[in-house]
């Protein structure tokens, strides 16, 4: 028996009948996520860890931060390159206040880890 047969049966017949009207955001465009600044193979993880509520401050910041650092290597014009490494240092600095407020980068082995994690990124 071919379930996608049924399942795209029933929808349709949902979407036809208006049921899909009430939800929220019916009729908005779909909010994507940029993943861009994600090495490919992360990208599932990264996005299963989002959907259940376990990324934090710590990580959205270094995934901006690799994002950033992407756009300035790329980059041509001064101007933008001087509004990129402001957004750089921003960043930069709100992550180093995270990171101190946990008091982890203290540690030599999280000092390891962080420079690990920062040439596997690069």
């Amino acid at each position: 028996m071919d379930f996608s047969k049924i399942v795209e049966d029933k929808i349709r017949k949902a979407l036809d009948d208006g049921e899909f009207k009430n939800l929220p955001g019916y009729g908005k465009p779909l909010k994507l996520d940029d993943l861009s600044g994600i090495p490919e193979e992360l990208r599932m993880a990264y996005k299963v860890m989002k959907n259940a509520g376990m990324l934090n401050e710590e990580t959205e910041l270094k995934r901006e931060l690799l994002t950033i650092e992407n756009l300035l290597d790329n980059c041509q014009d001064e101007a933008q390159r001087a509004v990129l490494l402001g957004k750089l240092n921003e960043k930069q600095f709100r992550l180093n206040k995270v990171l101190n407020s946990r008091k982890s980068t203290h540690s030599s082995v999280f000092k390891d880890y962080q420079m690990q994690l920062h040439n596997k990124f690069k």
